[in-house]
């Protein structure tokens, strides 16, 4: 009986793990009959996923999309409406856990890409603006609408869609609840580029596998630096590069990237 790879034997529900390409892992929401609602089992999952990636040496960067039309709907509404009588410390400790389930994908340090195929909302939201890149479809619609729901916003919508946007349009999407599309997303900053819905899966694997290709020491130290709005101010900025930049000069990719530069070729890193 052949032996199982580490991906198989991983137990996931209504998620996918995939790797298109050398140092390209993808995850797929799969529950499109919910338009791919964070379900408990999806949670879960997730969980396993990212904590299977995170101590994985051959990834090199992720990519996050949904199965079918839709992106993410966000939580499911019966999940979140189902105890009316519970009290406040309960729900309040439910929703941490949710909120650390999903925003987990911080946790990596290899630079994380979201495909936004279709409507992603609320929380479905959420969890792409805790990834690094985001690139959309251009039937995809984007939304926080938790105040429309009589609700605040949650999983850290409050900071991270400031962080992505700036704080005037996260005010407006906020405060109104309105859902912008693919363009509008792409004129504020809430996506990087817009793909034809029929070419997002390929067109962000190609920029998977070019991010892949390069130096994984390097990539890492630089999404490390860039997280959150990137450095303090100036000093943080050149006290950090001072110490990081030193460390991938002392790496054989750094020697394996100079030689093949001089080479006129394409180089072949190996992370160390």
């Amino acid at each position: 009986m052949p032996e199982q790879t580490p991906d198989e034997t991983l137990e996931l529900t209504d998620l996918r793990l995939e790797r298109p390409a050398p140092g390209v892992v993808r995850l797929v929401l799969d529950n499109p009959a919910q338009r791919n609602a964070m379900s408990e089992d999806m949670t879960a999952s997730w969980v396993r996923a990212v904590d299977a990636l995170a101590t994985d040496p051959e990834v090199r960067v992720v990519v996050v999309t949904g199965e079918g039309k839709a992106f993410c709907s966000g939580g499911n509404p019966a999940w979140i409406a189902g105890e009316p009588d519970a009290s406040v410390d309960y729900l309040r400790t439910r929703m941490m856990a949710f909120y650390r389930a999903w925003l987990s994908i911080r946790r990596l340090e290899v630079p994380t890409i979201a495909a936004i195929n279709g409507a992603a909302v609320g929380a479905g939201l959420c969890m792409p603006l805790a990834c690094d890149l985001r690139y959309a479809g251009a039937s995809a619609r984007m939304s926080v609408p938790f105040v429309r729901l009589g609700m605040n916003p949650g999983m850290a919508g409050t900071y991270l869609l400031p962080n992505v946007v700036g704080p005037a349009a996260a005010r407006e999407l906020l405060l109104t609840g309105r859902a912008v599309d693919a363009e509008e997303a792409l004129r504020i900053g809430l996506v990087n580029r817009v793909f034809g819905d029929d070419e997002l899966q390929t067109r962000v694997l190609e920029v998977a596998e070019e991010i892949a290709a390069t130096a994984p020491i390097a990539s890492r130290y630089t999404k490390v630096a860039l997280r959150d709005g990137g450095h303090a101010d100036f000093e943080s900025a050149i006290q950090w590069e001072a110490l990081a930049q030193p460390i991938t000069l002392a790496t054989e990719d750094l020697q394996e990237g100079v030689r093949a530069a001089r080479e006129k070729r394409r180089p072949e890193f190996r992370g160390r």
